[in-house]
Formats: structure tokens, C-alpha cells, sequence
């Protein structure tokens, strides 16, 4: 198997009551393991397997939509349970905030830039703060696609993401994706925000 599916660190309760224990369940032994298990048979046999993810992201417009569709899911959410992950710090400092006010003017602009792109992404995707250049920009995509793709709008490395698929929050905010998202300020881990940040 070239990819395994990421063990969480952290109970399913661990975010409660923003995302309730089931769904978190459901999130990641159902969605995840399934994005994970479908790359992988994707892969398998051909010159792909054994490949760095990323390189294979960035070249993504040449290869099968399987590959497309379930490493994005794989990436994503690799990434989505760790910016997530209970223990950090609650809001950016340092660098990153400094990085923030420079590209936003303000943590206020960019939270509402950030929270548009998430309210405003038709159907599923993802909204995403992207470095991009040594500057911040926020972005979304649709399905599981994201910014290290060489189809994506936006082009750059993600260091948070949601997922607003409603997957991700439909059992605890049935239809509110507005809910979702705001309770999903509190659940943020910048530090590993910023450790994304600084590469």
C-alpha cells in the first residue's frame, strides 16, 4: 500500500460539541478511509505508485480522475484533521499573524475573506488560506481539488482548510453550513497553522 490512512492523535469526542463525536467517526473511518483505499487501487500496478503525493497533485491534469479525485480527498484531510487537532494555540501570533495583517490589513478581513469563500463555494469543496508567492490569499475548490493541483484557480501551498462538504458537518447542522463554519474558528490549532506557514 503506497498510502495508510492517517490515525487522528485525538478522540472523535475530542471536538466537541463543534463537531460531534459521529460525525467525526463517519468523517474519517467512512470519507477518509475511502478516499484513501480508492488512491491507492488507482495507483497500484502503474507508474504512479510509490510516488510522492504532491508531485503527483501538481501534475494532476494528466492523470485519471480517480487519481484526481480521491488524493485531493486524501490530502485534504490529512490536512484538515491536523489544523484542527485539539492543544494549540486558539489565535495566530508571530509571524503568521504579522503574515495575516500584511496580506489581509487585518485577522477581522481575513476571517471574513475566509468565511465567504467557505459560505460561497456551490455545492462541495474546500476553503483554503493559501501562501502563495510569501504572500497569504484565501481561495476554494470545488470537490476534494486543492491549491497544490496545477488545476486549481489559485495556485500555492495550503496551511488551513475547511471542508465544506456536508459530510463534514450535516448531522449536527443539518443544512447550516453558516453554523458549521462559524463554530469552526474555535476549533483551529494555529500552531500547526504556523508550522505549516513556515515550511
Amino acid at each position: 500500500m503506497s498510502f495508510e490512512l492517517k490515525q487522528l492523535g485525538y478522540n472523535y469526542n475530542a471536538l466537541e460539541p463543534q463537531i460531534d463525536a459521529r460525525t467525526m467517526e463517519i468523517h474519517h473511518t467512512k470519507h477518509h478511509a475511502a478516499y484513501t483505499d480508492k488512491l491507492n487501487v488507482a495507483v497500484e500496478g502503474t507508474e504512479l505508485e510509490g510516488k510522492n503525493l504532491e508531485e503527483l497533485l501538481a501534475g494532476v491534469s494528466g492523470l485519471s480522475t480517480a487519481v484526481r479525485n480521491n488524493g485531493g480527498g486524501f490530502f485534504n484531510h490529512n490536512l484538515y484533521w491536523d489544523v484542527i487537532a485539539p492543544g494549540g494555540s486558539t489565535t495566530p501570533e508571530g509571524v503568521l499573524l504579522d503574515a495575516i495583517n500584511d496580506s489581509f490589513e487585518s485577522l477581522e478581513n481575513f476571517q471574513e475573506a475566509f468565511t465567504k469563500a467557505a459560505l460561497t463555494r456551490f455545492g462541495s469543496g474546500w476553503a483554503w488560506l493559501v501562501l502563495q508567492n510569501n504572500k497569504l490569499v484565501v481561495s476554494s475548490t470545488p470537490n476534494q481539488d486543492n491549491p497544490l493541483m496545477d488545476v486549481a484557480e489559485v495556485k500555492g501551498t495550503p496551511i488551513l482548510g475547511i471542508d465544506v462538504w456536508e459530510h463534514a458537518y450535516y448531522l449536527n447542522y443539518q443544512n447550516r453550513r453558516p453554523d458549521y463554519v462559524n463554530a469552526f474558528w474555535n476549533l483551529i490549532n494555529w500552531d500547526e497553522v504556523a508550522r505549516r506557514f513556515k515550511g
